[in-house]
């Protein structure tokens, strides 16, 4: 259907530089540029507030002006949010429904606030077992946000595993989310493909690289993939359980992140690690990082 546009999500080419990590904003957002740099990256993702916690913290200007300098301080060329944990926008319950679709239109306005590229959301999940319903409750919700909070911050949909009623794990849900928003809207929503996820939703990154990408291809288009999240896998292919595991060692093996970081299409594409941080967090992403690297033909 579409070719990457060979752009990073701030519209210029990225090339190797595409690496980064999920990194900590304890202390404030305006620490994370800083954290990126120190493993060498210059590709981040970050939360704007607690995850697991409905509070919504508003940005004030000197909070922003703080991340934009430190962001420039520290040559960050790509920096997103993933969105709370806590958000449903799938939900049939109207009352988490609705406040689910606040929370998320929080998420958006902290991230336009900060000037970030993006923010990711898990497309929810559809308690009640009708996932029709609940690719188009997450559509309405995604339409609303993106209509209240103007501003270049795209939204990525992020695959996910398929654990219980979860929305997202094949690419066909993603599509019909990304149909029912309204064609004015489209520029500002993609993809984000999680190798973990993919894998645990039965997309066989490692025996099947190809044709994985030509489905994708044939059902959403390549143009709409915007972000890989780097992951390597504590369970089997089709396990529908989303525990990640440090690069290399895990179900998925070598040869998926091999032909990642290798594959042309996607070379301008960011990826970032969201593997286990343990008791030493800049130790463990240094070390996924250096083995994607050293991937590289």
């Amino acid at each position: 259907m579409g070719e990457p546009t060979g752009l990073g999500l701030i519209g210029i080419a990225i090339g190797r530089d595409e690496l980064g990590a999920h990194v900590s904003a304890a202390g404030g957002v305006q620490n994370a540029p800083g954290r990126a740099a120190v493993i060498g990256c210059v590709c981040l993702q970050l939360f704007t507030k607690q995850p697991s916690r409905w509070a919504e913290p508003v940005i004030d200007d000197a909070t922003a002006s703080a991340f934009r300098a430190a962001r420039e301080e520290h040559g960050i060329r790509v920096a997103g949010a993933h969105d709370s944990y806590l958000i449903n926008l799938a939900s049939p319950d109207r009352t988490l429904w609705k406040r689910s679709s606040r929370c998320f239109e929080g998420e958006l306005l902290r991230s336009v606030a900060l000037g970030l590229d993006f923010v990711i959301t898990h497309p929810g999940n559809a308690t009640d077992g009708d996932y029709d319903s609940g690719i188009a409750r997450n559509a309405e919700a995604l339409t609303r946000a993106l209509e209240n909070v103007p501003g270049p911050t795209a939204v990525l949909l992020e695959l996910t595993a398929g654990t219980g009623t979860s929305i997202g794990a094949s690419f066909e849900h993603l599509a019909g989310i990304l149909a029912g928003l309204p064609g004015a809207l489209a520029p500002r929503v993609g993809v984000c493909v999680d190798t973990c996820h993919a894998w645990a939703a039965g997309y066989d990154l490692a025996a099947d690289w190809d044709g994985v990408w030509v489905r994708f291809d044939d059902v959403i288009g390549l143009d709409r993939l915007r972000l890989f999240h780097l992951n390597d896998s504590k369970h089997p292919l089709g396990s529908r359980r989303d525990r990640h595991e440090h690069l290399g060692q895990g179900a998925l093996g070598v040869e998926p992140f091999r032909r990642v970081v290798n594959d042309e299409r996607f070379a301008d594409i960011p990826k970032l690690l969201e593997t286990p941080k343990q008791e030493d967090p800049l130790t463990y992403d240094v070390m996924n990082l250096d083995f994607l690297r050293g991937l590289r033909g």
